[in-house]
């Protein structure tokens, strides 16, 4: 699956059961398949089988996502560590919180403090009141300790793995301070992971929230390294309103328009019955036919299985538009420039530029060069 050091199987949920729909049983790989869908399967969503038997693996720390880094967040202001030592212990501790992940296959107990919690307005601690209940994901079950500790101390390392589920329960409890830090910290995890799990991981995160800062920070880092994501295996698992971001951008790094729209028209043949007709409309109208080269136009009308499935009619449109664009005069183009936004801002192309030179002696002008 593309995650590297993997030391071991461990069959039979041993690391917990998931939930929700079983899409994969009796799997027959080789070894050589680049996607899990090129195996040998039953088919989609057929199974006779349960949680019990969910697979899982023991890795190695990988080479591509530095997941022990952290960063230090100190918000004590000189308070004792003392405080810290109080949580570890549980001595005279008088409330209990429990920890539930969201399968419920999983719950332990935390003995804190009222007194210390009452600090925190969101957490609605009354003096009559004895316990909290807090459901995490899986994959946040073991922060929340760490999270509470932080309660006590305002210091707390955060990591590349701790950072989004941190950040979550700082939303919801109203820990501010925590969770402005952390947030700041999501611009420095970034470029840590170069799979790009983590950056699509937090773009959503950040739809979910709300974080419009968080979101721009993601996309511009993928708008930057848009052809290693194109050619990355989660080129396809990109949803359709980060595909629909990503395409607005000018600043996204591909060799050209042509290289973009091959790599749209896959994602959209990837994606399949997922995406509607009319979504598919929307996105290709961000493809820039404009800046095609015409020889690359050309070749299009025979090449594009999108283009005689779907969307003729759009396609030749902006075939249209292109040619137009190619052949025409500047002087005649510049009049209509102003009326569409993008459709004549190139983005950062790294291919060989393309050029035309006019030389114009039958008058008296000096000459031009369009590049």
């Amino acid at each position: 699956m593309g995650f590297p050091g993997a030391i071991s199987v461990t069959p039979g949920g041993q690391h917990g059961e998931g939930s929700g729909p079983i899409w994969l049983d009796d799997m027959n790989c080789s070894g050589s398949e680049s996607i899990l869908s090129e195996c040998c399967f039953k088919g989609w969503g057929v199974t006779d089988c349960t949680h019990t038997e969910d697979a899982g693996v023991t890795c190695d720390t990988g080479t591509n996502i530095t997941s022990d880094l952290q960063f230090s967040v100190d918000n004590s202001l000189g308070l004792s560590d003392d405080l810290g030592l109080l949580f570890d212990s549980g001595y005279g501790c008088d409330f209990s919180i429990n920890v539930r992940d969201l399968s419920e296959e999983a719950e332990f107990t935390i003995c804190a403090h009222s007194m210390i919690l009452m600090i925190y307005p969101e957490l609605n601690i009354t003096n009559e009141s004895r316990n909290l209940t807090v459901d995490v994901s899986q994959a946040c079950h073991r922060h929340v300790l760490t999270f509470f500790r932080y309660l006590y101390t305002r210091e707390i390392d955060v990591s590349i793995t701790s950072a989004q589920c941190l950040h979550q329960l700082s939303f919801i409890f109203g820990v501010k301070t925590l969770m402005e830090d952390v947030g700041r910290l999501f611009t420095s995890l970034i470029p840590e992971d170069n799979t790009f799990r983590t950056q699509l991981s937090m773009y959503e995160y950040g739809v979910r929230t709300g974080d419009l800062v968080l979101q721009e920070n993601v996309l511009q880092y993928l708008s930057w390294n848009c052809e290693f994501l194109i050619s990355s295996p989660l080129w396809s698992t990109i949803s359709f309103h980060m595909m629909d971001a990503l395409l607005q951008r000018s600043d996204l790094v591909v060799e050209d328009e042509t290289f973009l729209l091959e790599a749209l028209e896959r994602w959209i043949q990837d994606k399949g019955d997922e995406i509607s007709s009319e979504q598919q409309a929307s996105l290709l109208n961000h493809i820039r036919f404009l800046l095609i080269p015409v020889d690359k136009l050309y070749e299009m009308q025979f090449s594009s299985s999108v283009l005689h499935q779907n969307h003729e009619k759009l396609y030749l449109t902006g075939l249209l538009r292109g040619f137009q664009f190619n052949a025409l005069p500047f002087s005649k183009i510049r009049n209509k420039m102003d009326n569409i936004s993008n459709d004549y801002l190139p983005r950062i192309y790294t291919s060989d530029e393309w050029s035309v030179y006019i030389n114009d002696t039958t008058n008296n002008y000096p000459y031009y060069y369009y590049n």
